[in-house]
């Protein structure tokens, strides 16, 4: 899975990652905001790696949380949605607006690619899946809504627009925003 191939997302060993991950954000959810030093001991023991400093606010949602790195003072603000089946690695001082979306994974587009013969399944998903990457850098500011396909990398100081559907490479220190989204200037 971690490697880009074809994984079965019901796997007894994902599965139990990922109700591992939901109880670990229930608990989240259920922390008082007041309670940071519980909240930061939920995360470290959710998250693959988190820095100091690290916001989120709930409600967050992972698939399994292993494969998700937060730099150094990072916020993640509320309703966001993180699926982590391959990695997802944030730089620091990076804003992370509500709503947003970081997919790391997809499916084959032709259906009869996409959906697993039932005969073939043997109590496994009834589609394939695989999953790339997805690297944040340094001060990145992803606007409210923002959605970030599998395989993206959006480079440092780079400000992404609300709304944006992010389907490709952004260079760093850019303003780009759209459906897709497409650098606009400098910075």
């Amino acid at each position: 899975m971690l490697r880009g191939e074809a994984y079965d997302s019901r796997d007894p060993e994902l599965l139990a990652l990922a109700h591992r991950a939901r109880e670990s954000l229930a608990r989240f959810a259920a922390t008082s905001s007041t309670d940071g030093a519980a909240r930061r001991e939920i995360l470290a023991d959710l998250l693959g790696g988190v820095g100091e400093g690290v916001w989120i606010e709930p409600p967050f949602f992972c698939d399994y949380g292993a494969h998700v790195h937060l730099g150094p003072d990072t916020f993640v603000n509320a309703n966001c949605v993180f699926l982590d089946s391959a990695e997802i690695r944030v730089g620091a001082n990076v804003l992370i607006g509500p709503g947003v979306q970081l997919l790391t994974v997809s499916h084959p587009l032709r259906a009869s690619d996409r959906i697993v013969p039932s005969g073939l399944r043997a109590g496994g998903a009834p589609y394939r899946t695989h999953a790339r990457p997805i690297v944040i850098g340094d001060s990145v500011w992803l606007g409210a809504g923002t959605i970030v396909l599998s395989g993206v990398t959006i480079g440092a100081g780079t400000t992404i627009g609300a709304g944006s559907l992010v389907t490709a490479d952004v260079p760093p220190n850019v303003l780009a925003f759209g459906q897709p989204c497409r650098v606009q200037r400098r910075l």
